[in-house]
């Protein structure tokens, strides 16, 4: 089988890759873990959704696969260091959820900053205008520059941290955002957004070292992995109104239970991924990622198959049709 796509796709896109490749079609295998490892046996490229993952043990049992596509999401889920030992490449666009991703932080800001009051100077509850703010974006995602073309447009000044780039680097300047280290940016910002891609050495960035030094009032909102968070240390800053009201889309399973840290505050509103989610940016993401994957499907050379000699003597037993 050339193509598994579990996750749906616009019939437009699924008609072009089944004109060109054989497909299977099988959205339910993204509930059975079980048949979906079984089906893995002859794929050589497949889509999944972000709630299928990919790990070494889904690799043991596609023997054959080289491709694996993920239209929505992020790659949280997917084992880049076990695709990158199978010789499996891991297919997704990087920047056709940016404008998505920007339109949803612009609204998550002048939402939280409208709705979460602050004391005036006379003693009035009242809320913030996003021109007036001085706005932190932590990661330089491509989503970024779409958000730093948007803040400017209301009249927000700009600051950034990444840990990844020099602030002598280009873009900085490009992308007319002014850099500073963590700790700096936090003490300005009025409001932060998190978009920094997430690898293991960021776990818990944002923890009580980092925290205790928000500006007052100060409002966050995230499209990263939320493991970019310390529980106990937002948890504490929110309880205490060192961060006025946090929104984070990307949350792990279970983070608001009974008897965690997060569960209960009041001022922590999350949604399921919906930043990069819009009928638009799936559909350039698909795209990318179909036409990628036709690429190396069509591209790649033909393995030969496992030549096993003939025990001498069998040949009269296959002669007679044993």
């Amino acid at each position: 089988m050339d193509l598994l796509i579990v996750e749906p796709l616009e019939a437009e896109l699924m008609q072009w890759l089944e004109s060109r490749h054989e497909v299977s079609f099988a959205p339910g295998l993204a509930q059975d873990p079980r048949a979906f490892r079984q089906a893995l046996y002859k794929v050589r490229a497949m889509i999944v959704p972000a709630s299928v993952a990919i790990d070494a043990q889904a690799l043991r049992h596609a023997p054959v696969l080289r491709a694996v596509g993920r239209v929505s999401a992020g790659a949280e889920n997917i084992d880049l260091d076990a695709c990158a030992r199978s010789q499996v490449e891991v297919v997704r666009s990087r920047t056709a959820s940016a404008q998505a991703e920007a339109e949803f932080m612009v609204g998550a800001l002048l939402s939280l900053l409208r709705r979460v009051p602050v004391v005036g100077a006379d003693g009035v509850l009242v809320g913030r205008e996003l021109g007036a703010a001085t706005v932190g974006l932590l990661g330089m995602a491509p989503a970024a520059r779409s958000m730093s073309q948007m803040l400017g447009g209301f009249g927000s000044r700009v600051v950034g941290y990444d840990p990844s780039l020099h602030s002598n680097d280009s873009v900085w300047e490009r992308w007319r955002v002014r850099p500073l280290g963590l700790r700096e940016m936090l003490e300005q910002a009025d409001a932060v957004c998190v978009q920094l891609g997430y690898f293991s050495r960021y776990q818990g960035l944002l923890g009580e070292r980092f925290l205790q030094f928000c500006k007052p009032n100060q409002v966050m909102v995230s499209i990263s992995h939320s493991a970019l968070f310390d529980e106990v240390a937002l948890a504490e800053a929110l309880s205490s109104g060192r961060i006025a009201a946090a929104w984070l889309d990307s949350l792990e399973p279970g983070s608001l239970d009974l008897g965690r840290p997060l569960h209960g505050i009041e001022t922590l509103q999350t949604t399921p991924r919906l930043a990069s989610t819009t009928r638009e940016s799936r559909l350039r993401s698909a795209w990318t990622v179909i036409k990628r994957i036709d690429e190396l499907l069509t591209n790649e050379p033909e393995v030969p198959r496992e030549f096993r000699p003939t025990i001498p003597g069998a040949i009269a037993d296959l002669v007679a049709g044993a």
